[in-house]
């Protein structure tokens, strides 16, 4: 398809159904972390820091980016999930201005559980996600 194609109604429809799986994923996640007794947010903090691929724990700055959040919303989740005992922080030896972030072992817990459900349901979706990728084809 090219950026001058005409949209047609399977497009949208298309489109459609994309969101609607997107977003009934996204409510499967906010439903399952408040049952767990973790916010929307906290959990996604969770699956980022665990997720960090790079050298060391991931910075606030780090987390910021892979949350596609501002810095200082990221310092706001970050104090409200150290308060509530999933993560701990501890200043970057070198650099002293950074703050280094790391799952508590209640927040790995947490997050354990949580993974597992997630996985499930995203095995749930691939159908419905390669019959979305087989008609944009």
């Amino acid at each position: 398809m090219t950026d001058d194609e005409p949209m047609s109604d399977a497009d949208y429809g298309t489109l459609a159904r994309f969101r609607h799986i997107l977003r009934a994923f996204v409510a499967f996640s906010e439903d399952a972390a408040r049952d767990a007794g973790v916010a929307p947010a906290q959990y996604q903090l969770l699956v980022m820091i665990r997720g960090w691929n790079g050298e060391g724990d991931p910075s606030i700055s780090d987390l910021a980016e892979r949350l596609v959040l501002r810095h200082h919303s990221v310092v706001e989740l970050v104090q409200r999930a150290r308060s509530a005992g999933l993560v701990e922080t501890a200043g970057d030896p070198e650099d002293g201005r950074r703050q280094r972030v790391r799952l508590t072992p209640e927040g790995e817990h947490k997050l354990t559980v949580l993974g597992r459900l997630h996985r499930d349901e995203l095995r749930r979706f691939r159908a419905d996600l390669a019959a979305i990728y087989t008609d944009l084809r």
